[in-house]
């Protein structure tokens, strides 16, 4: 069974908003770490012969945002007890890739906030985020859906 959670945030409130540069050394530090061996991510020529205005970021590079924002005061905005809480899911919706030099604005709302039944007894808080990445011609180019769920006491 789902319920809209106690202490619900309202549907559409805005948690946060960041910005951040789509930065050469940060998409180095990406394919490295997560193993993305095409050589667009790396070398320049084959990013361009590929098509790519410039050398294209991996999938997942939204993540860098994590170190622009304030993690403890979004969780306390709510109303989570970090230590209870694990992220159920992340997706990633992409309207255009983004490469070397975009510069990102993240805003960052609440779509979904309640309780369930857990299948271990007790309660489950899950709390639907998503961040719509917009460049600077106003235009989305990643829309990131977060689910995190806090365990019941």
């Amino acid at each position: 069974m789902t319920t809209p959670a106690v202490s619900a945030i309202p549907v559409g409130t805005v948690l946060d908003v960041v910005s951040f540069e789509v930065e050469a050394g940060k998409v180095r530090e990406f394919a490295r770490a997560t193993h993305a061996e095409h050589p667009v991510h790396t070398d320049a020529e084959a990013a361009s012969a590929a098509g790519f205005s410039s050398i294209p970021a991996t999938p997942t590079h939204v993540v860098v945002a994590g170190h622009h924002r304030n993690q403890q005061e979004f969780v306390a905005a709510l109303g989570l007890a970090i230590e209870r809480v694990v992220v159920g899911s992340v997706e990633w919706d992409y309207t255009r890739p983004l490469v070397i030099g975009d510069r990102l604005t993240g805003t960052r709302r609440v779509v979904d906030d309640t309780t369930r039944d857990g299948r271990r007894g007790g309660t489950m808080r899950l709390v639907t985020l998503e961040t719509s990445w917009v460049d600077d011609t106003g235009e989305t180019a990643v829309t990131q859906r977060e689910v995190l769920i806090e365990r019941g006491a």
